[in-house]
């Protein structure tokens, strides 16, 4: 009997010890995988340092987190960024943060990270899917439709216009683009869209020479729309180079150090400015609180606002238009 006493005595003061390592054992350590559209443009280096900035706070909280940034170079390259998301999937990283290049293409990596256990916040850009955790962006439809107003005040609700898109597949711009043009057509009627169908595609360089085309044919437009950060650019360069920098009211999407020197010598009438610091940093809170298992808003709203040479000085607005990126790229 004390034999069996014993070993019973024993056995529990194993389990007892075994307990106790569990309870101290740390929590495991979460990795975000943050996926952009491309890597190049001002608009992604913001939303990497938006992320950098969550992860540094969530740390100071207590939670275990590394950030990985990893994207396609260019921002037509959807087979790069499936694999991209497949990779992270096999890998077994906690969660991803993506910002789809395209609205379907990434519809079946981001349901097989579901099923691999890896939740799934969509950033920047919609994706036409169920399995994801939130979606966390600009309201994209608003930021066209403030474009719209902008450009028909300036003209005084008469004139010609053109409308260089982005790419085709790109949820994001393809709101703005419709915010732009339906608000347009609603509220200034007189004025016409001589050309809305063409593409600046991913890059300034493609941009821009789509831009330099469509200026030789329309010599006698009065305004021009672009929707995000290339294809302002582009058209900026093709409009610098023909001489017409000032002469037309120009009204583009998001911002870099050059958009922001065209916006204060009035070659720019103005720029629709997202958050896309505040998108990274909100994408990787929204993915931790998910693995938390805390409740997370489907949308998440990021903001929009219209920026002009009138109010770019303003404290509010300069924050968003020229942030502070460098502390938190080097980390």
């Amino acid at each position: 009997m004390p034999k069996i006493l014993l070993l019973f005595f024993l056995l529990s003061l194993g389990i007892f010890s075994t307990s106790c390592k569990k309870a101290e054992a740390p929590g495991r350590k979460f990795i975000i995988a943050v996926i952009p559209k491309g890597t190049t443009h001002e608009f992604w280096k913001s939303i990497h340092a938006g992320s950098n900035k969550a992860a540094s706070e969530l740390a100071a909280q207590g939670t275990d987190i590394e950030v990985i940034w990893k994207g396609p170079l260019r921002e037509d390259d959807r087979e790069q960024q499936i694999q991209v998301v497949e990779g992270f999937t096999a890998q077994g990283v906690s969660g991803i943060v993506l910002a789809p290049l395209d609205n379907r293409a990434l519809v079946r990596p981001v349901a097989d990270a579901q099923r691999a256990g890896v939740p799934t916040v969509i950033i920047d850009s919609g994706l036409e899917s169920e399995e994801i955790v939130s979606f966390v962006a600009t309201d994209n439809y608003q930021g066209g439709a403030l474009a719209a107003r902008r450009l028909g005040s300036l003209l005084g609700g008469k004139g010609k216009v053109i409308v260089l898109r982005y790419q085709e597949g790109s949820a994001s711009t393809a709101q703005r683009e419709r915010g732009f043009l339906e608000t347009l057509q609603k509220e200034q009627p007189q004025i016409e869209i001589v050309s809305s169908n063409q593409y600046g595609g991913a890059t300034t360089e493609t941009a821009y020479k789509t831009a330099e085309n469509l200026l030789i044919k329309w010599k006698e437009v009065d305004g021009v729309f672009c929707p995000n950060e290339s294809t302002t650019f582009g058209m900026l360069r093709a409009l610098q180079d023909a001489k017409r920098a000032g002469q037309l009211k120009f009204v583009g999407f998001d911002s870099s150090d050059k958009l922001v020197e065209a916006l204060s010598k009035d070659e720019l009438s103005g720029l629709v400015l997202q958050n896309p610091f505040r998108m990274g940093e909100l994408g990787v809170r929204a993915a931790v609180d998910t693995l938390d298992k805390k409740p997370v808003q489907a949308r998440i709203d990021t903001g929009v606002q219209l920026v002009t040479r009138e109010n770019m000085q303003e404290p509010a607005v300069k924050a968003v238009l020229t942030p502070d990126l460098a502390a938190w790229l080097k980390r």
